[in-house]
């Protein structure tokens, strides 16, 4: 993945009134054909066979799809887990963060010094890599919780402003200790292995069926089956208590406070929750790159992840996952189709080469979104859905 694919244009967005972002209807519930105000019963089988589906299709799809798409698919999903963390602060809990970079780069350089030997110039501590992984997890929260102070005592744009610090300050240490950075050179990330075998690497090699099943099938069934599994558990942390008091407190902090939550507490909670995301998605990013630089984890990269979430839909798990995978995919389909579409090159020096042209749509989209629907491309697809059902019946 190109480092431009990490750049997008600098956006400002507030997040959208209370009834725009409301909570996103439950996938697998029946359309409601009872009394107004009825409650309405989750289909648990149809929502088991769709997570069986997409389970089957991720381990089928390696033995079939191109390399390339299977690296794209890895990376997008790896981005979405961010996205995810993303959607639920600015969506859900109304808090506005530039810092998320700052975040993903805790979760991947602190997997990279868990998981890393210590040898002369390089700080590691040679941790089991899975060990590594849960440590660098723990490292995001703690780290999260820390700063959570600031969700405390600021809101709205106010915090967007604060948080850019974080990010300042992430890039100072980073390329003031090499040791644990690797300078602007980087430093290469250790294979996620379990006893020896490389669940992200290529080795042992493995043929299933004809195929050599290397490290871009096996970073495509890891991350998006532990995309599955964080969006499951994200769907079910928003359904429940902790979410309904998300959106309370976004709406109205004092009819919140009525109602008995404890609204620094809410916004501390989300704000962690957030910073435990990012975290796992900068673990996934740092393998899926095999050798990671501080240049990538700045300013543009936070942008796009806000583009991430504002196209696919503020506070819509389904869209930020879809948001991700657009802004993800975008850059790296044109700078290997680009050449194709009249005025666009890759060529050193070219107008409009495929990094510029990526951020051009994403700014065009975001403006057509705010204008049209905050709500993003997510509810569009939700109330095209809802058209044709009605149309059928």
């Amino acid at each position: 993945m190109s480092e431009d694919s990490g750049r997008t244009m600098a956006l400002t967005a507030t997040p959208p009134e209370s009834s725009a972002a409301g909570p996103e209807p439950a996938p697998g519930r029946s359309v409601g054909t009872g009394a107004p105000g009825a409650p309405r019963r989750p289909r648990r089988g149809g929502r088991a066979v769709l997570v069986a589906a997409i389970v089957i299709a991720l381990l089928v799809a390696p033995l079939y799809v191109d390399a390339f798409w299977l690296n794209l698919g890895g990376f997008a999903f790896a981005a979405s887990i961010g996205a995810i963390g993303l959607t639920i602060l600015y969506g859900r809990v109304g808090q506005l963060s530039l810092a998320h970079s700052f975040f993903l780069a805790v979760g991947a350089y602190g997997y990279l010094f868990f998981a890393s030997p210590a040898v002369e110039g390089s700080w590691g501590m040679g941790l089991p890599p899975l060990l590594a992984v849960g440590a660098a997890v723990v490292l995001s929260a703690v780290v999260g919780l820390a700063f959570s102070p600031l969700s405390r005592r600021l809101k709205g744009i106010s915090i967007g402003v604060a948080t850019l610090a974080l990010i300042f300050i992430g890039e100072h240490v980073l390329y003031a200790f090499p040791e644990l950075s690797g300078g602007f050179n980087g430093r290469s990330v250790p294979d996620l292995t379990i006893g020896g075998f490389a669940v992200i690497g290529n080795e042992p090699a493995i043929t299933l069926l004809g195929v050599p099943f290397g490290r871009p099938e096996r970073l495509w069934v890891v991350a998006g089956l532990t995309l599955l599994a964080t969006a499951l558990l994200a769907s079910r942390i928003l359904r429940g208590r902790v979410g309904r008091a998300y959106i309370a407190v976004r709406d109205s902090e004092q009819h919140a406070a009525a109602l008995g939550i404890d609204v620094n507490r809410t916004r501390s909670s989300g704000f962690m929750v957030s910073a435990v995301l990012a975290g796992l998605s900068g673990v996934l990013l740092a393998l899926a790159f095999r050798r990671i630089v501080p240049e990538y984890w700045s300013l543009m990269l936070s942008l796009q992840y806000l583009a991430m979430v504002i196209i696919g839909g503020l506070g819509s798990i389904r869209g930020a996952v879809g948001g991700a995978a657009f802004v993800t995919a975008l850059p790296l389909l044109l700078q290997r189709y680009g050449e194709a579409v009249p005025g666009l090159s890759s060529d050193p020096g070219a107008p409009f080469p495929p990094s510029v042209v990526a951020q051009l749509v994403f700014g065009l989209l975001i403006v057509v979104v705010l204008m049209r629907d905050p709500r993003g491309i997510a509810h569009q697809l939700t109330q095209l859905r809802a058209r044709w059902r009605a149309r059928s019946r």
